[in-house]
């Protein structure tokens, strides 16, 4: 069975690609993976862009 984590990133503050990076291999760690990624407005607040990264992993 897999399990879903949906992982939003606020634009808000300056986006450092070192941090996400860390970030990514830390859920990599755990046995998580990117199986999809998506920017733009989306209904959570249609004023700011957001991106929206889906993990996934074996349960």
């Amino acid at each position: 069975m897999k399990k879903y984590k949906v992982w939003m990133l606020n634009p808000t503050k300056k986006f450092v690609p070192e941090e996400i990076e860390q970030e990514l291999n830390t859920y990599a760690e755990q046995g998580w993976r990117v199986v999809s990624s998506n920017a733009g407005k989306f209904c959570v607040n249609p004023q700011r862009s957001d991106i929206i990264i889906i993990l996934e992993k074996d349960e």
